[in-house]
Parts: C-alpha cells; structure tokens; sequence
C-alpha cells in the first residue's frame, strides 16, 4: 500500500476533474479525496497499490479541463475511506 498526493494546476475547477477523478479511482480500487484549492489548483489524495496509484496518475494528466502540470509526493498510507470530493 502506498499513498499518492497529487497537486493537478491548470484549468480544473469547475469541469467536473473532480467527479472525474473519484470515478477513476474507484474504477482502480483506491481511497482518497479530490479537493479544490483556493489557487484554482485540485489536490487529489490516493491510496492502495502502487500500481493503481500510477495509473491514477497517469490519468490525471488527461482528465477534464486543461492540465498544465502535475505535481507528485509519494508516502505511506495513512489510511483513507472511501473516496470523497471536497
């Protein structure tokens, strides 16, 4: 298990990135949250397997609206339930 902390910057708020990425990451089997930043940037808090976690990732980068940039932390897990947005 592991936990991802990802910080996605570029035009993510209000386009349903956040939607978006709670359909995703269930689809992947992981916990978290997807939050919106008052800079206009979403933090998105995951996890479960490595695997899963970069493919999460990977997706980011994709996802609805414009990414400009995808920033990573990679931790242990602190124990997340279920996966909220915020």
């Amino acid at each position: 298990m592991i936990r991802l902390q990802a910080f996605v910057k570029g035009h993510v708020q209000g386009v349903g990135f956040r939607w978006w990425t709670r359909a995703r990451a269930l689809e992947l089997g992981l916990t978290g949250s997807a939050t919106n930043l008052a800079d206009g940037r979403v933090e998105v808090v995951a996890e479960g397997s490595e695997q899963a976690c970069r493919a999460l990732l990977a997706l980011l980068a994709t996802g609805p609206g414009r990414v400009d940039f995808v920033a990573d932390r990679w931790s242990g897990p602190r124990g997340e339930v279920g996966f909220v947005e915020r």
